[in-house]
């Protein structure tokens, strides 16, 4: 079995490792998608920290993933039949945009199956990011 999920994966952390983790548990094969800089732009109000070449490099070396596979367009139904994913993870977040209703409907049609996983509440990039302003900005205040 191909397990296929997606996502931005800056900042990698435990969180993303716990997903990464699952998703391998899931199946014999993890491919990972990652989002390039153009298309976190139209879902996230800002742009990564971390480069797409690294983002994927990174993942590569994780010994869970098997494939890393950046995207540069919105939609997850060609990565899905690029890598032949019998099984597509998403987020708790997962919404009803057409990208994420196209996905839906080809899941349903192949008779293959979409997963829903909750995120791991320690961390997040957007946290560490916040954290990371604060302390510079209580540095700043103390200098």
């Amino acid at each position: 079995m191909i397990v296929y999920t997606v996502g931005t994966f800056d900042l990698l952390h435990v969180g993303h490792l716990a997903l990464l983790e699952h998703c391998k548990s899931l199946g014999d094969v993890l491919a990972v998608g990652v989002a390039s800089d153009e298309v976190v732009n139209l879902y996230k109000p800002n742009v990564p920290v971390v480069p797409l070449e690294q983002r994927v490099e990174m993942l590569r070396a994780l010994g869970c993933v098997d494939l890393v596979r950046p995207y540069h367009e919105l939609e997850y139904v060609s990565g899905c039949m690029a890598v032949h994913a019998d099984i597509f993870v998403v987020g708790e977040d997962w919404g009803s945009k057409p990208h994420n209703l196209d996905v839906d409907a080809y899941f349903r049609e192949t008779g293959k199956e979409i997963v829903r996983v909750r995120y791991d509440l320690r961390t997040s990039s957007t946290k560490i990011k916040k954290m990371v302003l604060e302390q510079f900005h209580a540095s700043r205040e103390l200098a």
